[in-house]
């Protein structure tokens, strides 16, 4: 498989870990948006989260928890973070591994998200 993100979670492409377990990575990302941006990821490769399936929700869970957790870490609990997943290129998905941006440090600005016309 040619996923980016599998051959971080595999080790053969290095990266800055902030958190790992057996089934969920977390690192810093390499191209920041914030003062912490940081990516958890699910070891088994999903594309995108059209790709999960009903037997996924608990490792989605614990990806979500482990968000959580390490933006606890990263000191963003009380002054509050954003946690992103872009589904498909209208999403502005880019690399097909489901993962989740933890973006904080800062007070972020309001999405740029078209408003529905009525």
């Amino acid at each position: 498989m040619d996923c980016l993100f599998c051959k971080i979670a595999q080790g053969t492409i290095p990266s800055t870990k902030v958190y790992e377990d057996d089934r969920v990575l977390a690192f810093k990302d390499i191209q920041p948006q914030a003062p912490v941006h940081l990516l958890v990821i699910p070891k088994k490769h999903l594309a995108t989260l059209n790709d999960a399936e009903p037997a996924d929700a608990e490792l989605l869970g614990h990806v979500v928890l482990t968000a959580q957790r390490i933006a606890r870490e990263a000191g963003l609990s009380e002054s509050g973070y954003r946690l992103i997943n872009n589904c498909g290129s209208d999403g502005g998905q880019v690399v097909y591994h489901v993962h989740f941006h933890v973006l904080g440090g800062e007070k972020l600005g309001p999405l740029n998200i078209p408003s529905a016309q009525a």
